[in-house]
């Protein structure tokens, strides 16, 4: 996977805030699914989707709590196979994908909390 997706090309696109916050939640849910499936590794979900531009756009534009801490988790997973044994590294990747998937469905949902 050599591409990257700019969350701002697509979110800008939204009528207002909310959209954005359901759009954004939308993507990442499926990230996250892709994750647990195992369709995409944690280096391929911080090149696609967890980068700086996007992690930027999310706080400055989004400004919304939740989606900051989607990002966040997002941009870590690797650190968690750089600072842990092996099978302590696999335990936390798959307690950080479900923070991020209830996160996710948080936001659809609607319980915003705005920055």
């Amino acid at each position: 996977m050599n591409d990257f997706i700019q969350l701002k090309d697509l979110l800008l696109q939204a009528t207002d805030r909310r959209q954005q916050a359901t759009s954004f939640a939308l993507i990442c849910l499926g990230t996250v699914e892709s994750l647990m499936s195992g369709a995409i590794s944690f280096t391929d979900s911080v090149r696609l989707i967890f980068h700086a531009d996007n992690c930027q756009f999310v706080r400055e534009t989004l400004a919304n709590e939740t989606a900051d801490e989607i990002m966040s988790r997002g941009v870590q997973l690797p650190d968690l196979f750089d600072s842990l044994p092996a099978e302590i590294a696999q335990q936390e990747y798959q307690r950080e994908l479900v923070a991020m998937r209830n996160l996710c469905l948080r936001l659809i949902v609607g319980d915003q909390k705005a920055a």
